[in-house]
């Protein structure tokens, strides 16, 4: 204990004598953690943007006029049995036909829904949504194949036009979405690599304007745990600091600019769960402390060879 007082009283005294030197190591943390904060909270936010896309990813599969009641019943409780299915809904011709005119709710589409003079050409359906939407294409491969389906399809001489999923949009939509994921990982990664070269090059510098008083500490027979001591304890401190601000940084710069960004795209949520930002700053202190501390021992390295 008297070792760690000792190395805390050093790094403040440190603080007080080479302050352009400790705010210089200071910045460069801050901004290291701030820059990776960025990417870690604006991946998150695509990532969540993403996940809502993908959740409205449905499987519509278009029921006959004439389909009985209870095949239709029947169907839906066998699908529901299947893997990676989450809900299967009836809508009926006159639901299909109300969000028809909700969706394309325009002149043509109004002119259109009035020429039809009382009837309806929309078909009913049962609305497939999936635990997993990446799952899509094999859900409704099953589904074509399925004896029951093909009895009751719109089409029964083609069942696949009978089932609808969007699939060259899902393709594109999925192609995309797991470039942005695998993208975001490696860049998070490839950010945290080059926080440590910078923060260990700072540390580093910081050692060296040192180095006499290293080595008068060595001549006197201290052991290197005491020597490294001061040097870890500045290196966890200018952590704790740079961390403070970057996390500052980031809750006030969302603050503005979320809100900002939900008034002008309406249809999407920019808002991040309570539970991801929290991890977010609470993985930016422990990664700062672990440059920090990491930084400090390994720029000691060549001052404490014997």
């Amino acid at each position: 204990m008297s070792n760690v007082a000792y190395s805390i009283r050093e790094a403040l005294r440190h603080f007080r004598r080479n302050w352009s030197t400790v705010f210089g190591a200071i910045v460069t943390i801050f901004l290291s953690l701030f820059i990776i904060g960025v990417f870690v909270l604006g991946s998150a936010m695509i990532t969540n943007l993403v996940g809502n896309v993908e959740d409205r990813v449905t499987i519509q599969a278009f029921l006959a006029d004439e389909a009985p009641q209870e095949a239709v019943d029947a169907l839906q409780a066998k699908i529901m049995t299947w893997n990676n299915i989450e809900s299967v809904s009836y809508k009926s011709k006159e639901e299909a036909l109300q969000e028809y005119k909700e969706t394309m709710s325009n002149r043509n589409a109004a002119d259109a829904v009035a020429a039809l003079d009382g009837e309806n050409p929309v078909p009913a359906s049962l609305v497939i949504k999936l635990d997993d939407p990446q799952q899509v294409e094999a859900v409704a491969n099953n589904l074509i194949a399925d004896p029951e389906f093909a009895a009751i399809a719109d089409d029964p001489e083609d069942v696949s036009m009978s089932v609808q999923y969007g699939r060259e949009t899902v393709e594109r939509l999925f192609s995309v979405t797991n470039y942005i994921r695998i993208g975001a990982l490696v860049l998070v990664g490839l950010l945290t690599f080059v926080a440590f070269v910078f923060i260990n090059n700072t540390i580093r510098l910081a050692i060296s304007a040192r180095r006499r008083e290293i080595a008068i500490e060595r001549l006197v027979g201290a052991s290197n745990g005491f020597i490294r001591g001061p040097f870890v304890a500045e290196g966890i401190l200018e952590a704790l600091i740079g961390s403070a601000c970057a996390i500052a940084a980031l809750h006030f710069g969302a603050a503005a600019l979320v809100p900002r960004l939900e008034n002008s795209l309406q249809f999407l949520s920019f808002t991040l769960p309570q539970r991801i930002v929290l991890e977010t700053y609470a993985g930016l202190v422990a990664v700062g402390l672990l440059l920090g501390a990491f930084g400090s021992i390994i720029a000691m390295r060549r001052y404490l060879k014997v």
